[in-house]
C-alpha cells in the first residue's frame, strides 16, 4: 500500500513539473514578465488543487456537507490571490485587480477544483480496490490455513491407530513405524508451511506414507506408484494428495493384493496429472466420506482456492473400482501471480 502511495506522489510531481514547463514556455513568448506570471499562476493552481484535495481527504464520504462547502467557498474565493499578488498590472489600478480576480475566479479556480476532486476520487478508488484485494487474499489465506490445520489431526488420528495395533501385537515393525511417522510430521509441521513445495518432496512424503501403511500388510507392496516427468522443476501446494491416498486405503477391502492401489503422477506440458484407483470394499455402508469426514470436501475446497479455473477433478465410482483423476494446468502462473502481488506491498 505504501508503494502505491509513493507511485501516486511521483505522478503528482511529474505532472506538475510538465505543466509548469508548458505554462512557462507559453508565457515566455508573449510577456516580458513571464517568470513572475508563471510562478504566480502555478502557485494559484497548487493552492486551489491541494487545498481542495486534502479537504476531500477529510470530508469525502462523510455527512458534513455544511463544513465542507463553507471551507470550499473559502478556498475558491482566496484561490486567485497568489496569482494576483505577483501580477505586475494589479498594482497599477484597483479596476484591473478586480477584473483579473473575476477572470481567475471563473476560469482557473473551477478547473483545478474539479481536477483535485477527480484526482482524489481516482486515488481512493485505486486504494480501496487494492485494500479489498488484500482483505480477500487474507481471508483466503486464513481459510487455507484452517483447511491445512484440519489435515494434521485427521492424519495423526488414523496413523496412531495403525501404530497402536502394531504395538499391541508387539510387532517388530513398531519402532520403524514411529520413525516414519516422525519424518512425516516433520514435513507437515515445518516444510509444508511454504505456499508451494517441489513436487519431488511431496512425492517423497506420499512414499513415506505408503511405506508406513505397508507395515500393516505382509504381502508385497499393495500400492503401485509410478511417477513420470521432472518432479524437481514442478512446484505444487503441499499436502494436496494425502486425503486422496487416505481414501484409497480407507475404502478398499481389508485384504489388499499387491498393486491393488494404482497411483500415476505425470508432469507434461506444464500440466500435472494425479490419478489414483483402488478396489471397493464389500461393505455397502462404507460411503465415500464418513460422517464428519473432511477428506474430499477439504481437497475440493483447497483446489478452488489455490487453483481456480486451473484444475479439473474427476471422480468415477463403478461396481468394483473407485477412481480419482486430478489435473492442474498452468502451474507456472502461480509464480507470476505472486510476483504481481508484490506491487501492492
Amino acid at each position: 500500500m505504501n508503494r502505491i502511495k509513493k507511485v501516486f506522489t511521483l505522478i503528482h510531481i511529474v505532472l506538475w513539473v510538465l505543466f509548469s514547463l508548458l505554462v512557462a514556455l507559453q508565457l515566455s513568448q508573449d510577456d516580458i514578465h513571464w517568470l513572475t506570471l508563471t510562478v504566480g499562476f502555478i502557485l494559484t493552481c497548487l493552492y486551489v488543487f491541494y487545498s481542495h484535495f486534502f479537504l476531500l481527504t477529510r470530508y469525502l464520504g462523510k455527512r458534513k456537507r455544511e463544513a465542507y462547502f463553507f471551507r470550499l467557498a473559502g478556498i475558491m474565493l482566496t484561490g486567485p490571490l497568489p496569482f494576483l499578488m505577483l501580477h505586475p498590472k494589479t498594482l497599477d489600478a484597483w479596476p484591473i485587480f478586480l477584473q483579473l480576480y473575476a477572470m481567475t475566479l471563473v476560469s482557473i479556480v473551477p478547473i483545478f477544483t474539479f481536477l483535485s476532486w477527480l484526482a482524489r476520487v481516482t486515488e481512493n478508488l485505486v486504494l480501496n480496490t487494492i485494500r479489498k484485494e488484500q482483505l480477500e487474499k487474507q481471508a483466503v489465506e486464513a481459510e487455507l490455513y484452517y483447511l491445512k490445520s484440519q489435515i494434521n489431526p485427521h492424519f495423526l488420528f488414523n496413523t496412531l491407530n495403525n501404530i497402536h495395533t502394531l504395538v499391541y501385537k508387539q510387532a517388530p515393525a513398531a519402532p520403524e513405524a514411529v520413525m516414519r511417522l516422525s519424518s512425516l510430521m516433520r514435513y507437515m509441521i515445518y516444510e509444508s508451511n511454504a505456499p508451494t513445495v517441489p513436487l519431488s518432496r511431496e512425492m517423497n512424503y506420499l512414499q513415506d506414507y505408503v511405506s508406513l501403511q505397508q507395515l500393516r500388510y505382509k504381502k508385497s507392496p499393495v500400492v503401485d506408484l509410478q511417477i513420470e516427468g521432472d518432479t524437481d522443476s514442478c512446484h505444487i501446494a503441499p499436502l494436496l494428495f494425502i486425503h486422496l491416498m487416505e481414501n484409497a486405503y480407507k475404502h478398499s477391502p481389508a485384504r489388499l493384493e499387491p498393486g491393488d492401489i494404482k497411483v500415476r503422477v505425470e508432469i507434461k506440458e506444464n500440466t500435472l496429472t494425479f490419478h489414483i484407483q483402488n478396489p471397493k470394499g464389500r461393505n455397502e455402508g462404507n460411503k465415500l466420506e464418513e460422517p464428519g469426514g473432511i477428506g474430499l470436501p477439504n481437497v475440493r475446497k483447497r483446489l478452488s482456492l489455490l487453483y481456480p479455473d486451473q484444475h479439473h477433478l474427476e471422480i468415477i465410482s463403478t461396481g468394483e473400482k473407485f477412481t480419482v483423476t486430478l489435473k492442474i494446468h498452468n502451474l507456472d502462473s502461480q509464480v507470476h501471480e505472486r510476483e504481481a502481488h508484490l506491487l501492492y506491498n
